[in-house]
């Protein structure tokens, strides 16, 4: 039976692992005491507090209700307020944000187009956001087979994630969206630790899953994950980053 990682626990270790971006993300908010700030997609609350030290106010906006739970309780007694809300239809008034943050969001969502038009609503002129995406379809896992490697690729940006490149196409959908593009950039986070990386990209699983699916056969899988587990094992993949601008 396959079973799924719990949420809350997922994205800590997630946040983890990505630390030295996330810190890099951060800094691109350029965030000052009198702003406030928007974290769409804010999860648990793991870096609500972070923006709370240098910013007036920050709103954190989640769509699971145990996530704003966790958010709410992690947060108490900080400048922060969190709001249960759907990224396509922001629980926020016009022009009222003078930072936003987007992080590893819309690989999820129905509509990213949508939600960045709602980023676009919110922000007050001038106002900028930073974003962040990974693009799934740049996995390079190693030891193993490069062919399993390319057919699991294949079968997560088929069937487990509903926007898998949007990472690439962060900059032209910004535009479309009426944003002003700041700054692109990218980089290739490395994971060495095959547990880790099992858990946050869901290899094991997921290489299961492709079986079932008929997209693997048994042996490769068996063979490709014997391989990843006797290492030395490197994982890495492309991560896009923007910052944009309101009118």
């Amino acid at each position: 039976m396959l079973t799924q990682p719990d949420p809350i626990t997922y994205l800590d270790h997630a946040a983890a692992a990505g630390s030295a971006y996330k810190q890099r993300l951060l800094e691109a908010l350029d965030l000052h005491p009198d702003h406030t700030v928007l974290d769409i997609g804010c999860g648990p609350g793991t870096d609500l507090p972070a923006m709370a030290e240098r910013a007036a106010s920050v709103i954190g906006v989640d769509l699971d209700p145990a996530m704003v739970e966790e958010a709410k309780r992690r947060t108490a007694g900080l400048p922060v307020e969190v709001r249960q809300g759907d990224a396509h239809a922001l629980p926020v008034e016009d022009r009222t944000i003078d930072r936003a943050r987007v992080d590893r969001v819309l690989h999820m969502v129905a509509n990213p187009t949508g939600v960045l038009a709602e980023l676009r609503r919110v922000l007050r002129p001038n106002g900028q956001a930073a974003l962040a995406q990974p693009d799934w379809e740049t996995l390079a896992i190693d030891p193993g087979s490069v062919a399993t490697n390319l057919a699991f690729n294949r079968f997560v940006c088929d069937r487990i994630v509903r926007n898998p490149v949007v990472g690439r196409q962060l900059p032209r959908l910004a535009e479309q969206a009426g944003l002003r593009l700041v700054t692109v950039d990218t980089e290739a986070p490395v994971l060495r630790d095959f547990t880790t990386a099992d858990e946050l990209l869901g290899l094991t699983r997921n290489t299961h899953r492709a079986v079932q699916a008929g997209r693997i056969t048994r042996p490769a899988a068996d063979a490709w994950l014997a391989d990843l587990a006797a290492g030395p094992f490197l994982a890495t993949f492309t991560l896009f980053s923007i910052v944009v601008s309101a009118a």
